[in-house]
């Protein structure tokens, strides 16, 4: 059964592929199920038993994934749940604010909702996580970016989330960029024989070179880089990497980073803050399904 067009529609404005959140509300719900039935609901709900399910906000931050959880509700009804967004992915919330509204059968409801709220929360999470980063920066032109440490089978939602909480990145996986990492320099030989081998074959891919110290980004230029990541440096390092790069390449920090150092990292001048924490290591935000039934 295909997404409704409402849902779809969202999903597509927000640059994410309808059959892919399809995917994995479907995975999820079998996950949950495990080819059974959710026995608790069918024992203790009458068969034709309608309810109304609120999904609410248990605490403030950044909500994302509103229409995901909607195609849950609606693949677990089989295009017998009404579903309306209250809310859009990016909105602030307070505690109690309703993010969703679904109509159906209440066993159908409480099936969904566990696979809903897990999908919701945890990029509800990734969002608000997002969020503090890009407070904790604000003023300066550091930008908040994300990276791959991603949970498998989610990087897609994940990094939607990390743009709903005002943050960005540039690269999804393994071929639409190329990153340089301190192995490949050891297997190519140096860091400008690994960004030229790079450059030879793959003339039209962006590449990025991680340098570990201000010797190599010094390398890094003269070979012709023009976005290198800065990576595990002390504070003084990556003033002295904007200095010797003098503006001739963009530069990311990583590694080590911390929310309580964000602010001293950015003033150094570095352009960019790639954080992996903002999606393998976000709390989820609470959130929670009250229902009430149809008499």
């Amino acid at each position: 059964m295909p997404l409704s067009p409402l849902v779809a529609d969202c999903l597509k404005r927000a640059g994410i592929d309808p059959e892919h959140v399809a995917d994995v509300a479907r995975r999820a719900l079998d996950e949950d199920l495990l080819g059974g039935l959710d026995v608790t609901s069918v024992a203790t709900v009458p068969f034709d038993q309608e309810g109304v399910a609120d999904v609410v906000a248990r605490a403030p931050g950044v909500v994302a994934g509103i229409p995901v959880a909607a195609a849950v509700f609606e693949l677990a009804g089989d295009g017998d749940v009404d579903v309306t967004m209250r809310l859009a992915d990016g909105d602030d919330v307070r505690r109690g604010d309703v993010l969703l509204t679904a109509t159906g059968l209440t066993r159908t409801l409480l099936t969904a909702e566990r696979t809903a709220l897990n999908l919701a929360c945890h990029l509800s999470g990734v969002a608000t996580q997002t969020r503090r980063w890009v407070d904790a920066v604000s003023g300066t032109k550091a930008r908040i970016l994300d990276t791959r440490k991603t949970t498998p089978g989610l990087r897609v939602l994940e990094k939607y989330a990390v743009r709903c909480g005002g943050g960005g990145g540039y690269r999804m996986g393994l071929s639409d960029a190329a990153m340089v990492k301190d192995n490949h320099v050891v297997a190519a030989g140096g860091v400008a024989e690994a960004y030229r081998l790079v450059r030879a074959a793959f003339p039209d891919v962006a590449v990025e070179v991680e340098c570990d110290s201000v010797e190599q980004v010094a390398a890094a230029i003269d070979a012709g880089a023009d976005l290198l990541l800065l990576d595990n440096m002390t504070t003084e390092m990556l003033r002295e990497a904007v200095r010797v790069t003098a503006g001739r390449a963009r530069l990311e920090a990583s590694g080590g980073l911390t929310l309580d150092r964000a602010r001293e990292v950015a003033e150094t001048g570095v352009d960019y803050l790639s954080v992996g924490a903002l999606t393998h290591s976000a709390p989820v935000l609470d959130l929670g399904l009250d229902l009430r039934t149809v008499v």
